[in-house]
């Protein structure tokens, strides 16, 4: 296989063209990717490794080394494992350019690849064995370090092992399932508005979102598993990328389209986030800036809870959820810490 031969007492070269396969798939006068003219030719110190985040058809990451003039690549799906525990999906790919370990852009739609390339992490890497069927290296990047080995299970499937402990000792896994904390009715807007912060009530489904290697699941306010509304999943997936969090929201109709309106963050990079003051989990929400074409991160107005609700009632929306700004997120109870108070054309 290309990239992967390896001799004793040799460097793995390989005879012919070994950017053939890479070129044959590129248009130069149609995508901005590097698509040199001439043969790989050895030069660097065959240190150099890549990991770029691919919004291609389905978000991946190309983990890329440098080797005897070229860049030998793998796509990974999930992107690389920060634990021994869990191996990942490796499957090998065309050689690439050397200029390609710089390379940030936007590939057409209709071209080999197509979607947004952004570099995820680069730094150098130490080859402790390289051979057809298994590669062992130890990697030194900004985002991701460590001993890892990549193993072929067939074809171009590879697996790829962290060998070293977890990147992160404190890192938690996300939950299985969580129950949502839930708002206790009430008649009246709280007293001390100060103390709290005012989102509308959306009237819509309850829906917690588990986001992790760019893939998402859902369950519902039960705490079951459900299918998330199509197209929405791999896109709100796509947006996070490799930051693993749990997002709490509803799936509302606004303006004749469903709509999934997130307004809490109970985990976050590897962080149980449940004992976070709502404050802080509102500024970390409103940190990651997700909004796309079907969903929004939901507004929300600390202090000012008089205007939340006219602003509810004018706009037909059932009402205005109070939340406590100190309040910890206390997953399947009803809590006085969140209140519901319905519009005042809703009541009965």
């Amino acid at each position: 296989m290309a990239g992967v031969t390896e001799k004793k007492g040799t460097k793995g070269t390989r005879k012919g063209d070994r950017l053939a396969e890479y070129r044959g798939k590129r248009d130069p006068r149609k995508t901005p990717e590097p698509v040199p003219n001439e043969k790989a030719l050895p030069h660097g110190d065959d240190d150099t490794f890549v990991v770029q985040e691919h919004h291609a058809s389905s978000l991946h990451w190309d983990l890329r080394f440098e080797r005897d003039g070229v860049l030998v690549s793998w796509a990974v799906p999930k992107g690389l494992p920060w634990s021994p525990e869990t191996n990942h999906l490796a499957v090998h790919t065309e050689d690439h350019p050397l200029e390609y370990a710089t390379f940030e852009g936007e590939i057409p739609q209709d071209e080999y690849g197509g979607g947004k390339v952004t570099i995820w992490d680069r730094g150098t890497y130490e080859t402790e064995k390289w051979s057809e069927r298994e590669v062992k290296v130890v990697v030194h990047g900004s985002r991701v370090s460590g001993r890892y080995v990549l193993f072929r299970t067939g074809g171009r499937n590879w697996m790829i092992h962290r060998m070293d402990p977890p990147a992160d000792p404190d890192a938690e896994p996300l939950p299985e399932a969580l129950r949502p904390m839930r708002p206790a009715p009430r008649a009246r807007l709280p007293r001390d508005q100060d103390a709290w912060g005012f989102e509308f009530a959306w009237g819509g489904k309850r829906l917690l979102a588990y986001v992790e290697g760019g893939r998402t699941r859902f369950t519902d306010g039960r705490g079951r598993a459900v299918d998330g509304p199509g197209g929405l999943g791999p896109r709100l997936g796509g947006q996070l990328g490799a930051r693993p969090a749990v997002l709490d929201g509803e799936l509302a109709v606004l303006d004749g389209r469903e709509t999934y309106m997130i307004f809490d963050v109970p985990h976050l990079d590897g962080r149980p986030l449940l004992g976070v003051p709502y404050r802080e989990r509102r500024e970390r929400l409103d940190g990651l800036e997700l909004s796309g074409p079907r969903w929004q991160t939901a507004p929300w107005y600390p202090g000012d809870g008089d205007a939340v609700r006219e602003t509810a009632a004018a706009q037909g929306l059932p009402g205005v959820v109070a939340k406590r700004l100190d309040s910890p997120y206390e997953p399947g109870e009803e809590s006085g810490a969140w209140r519901l108070i319905e519009s005042p054309a809703r009541k009965r």
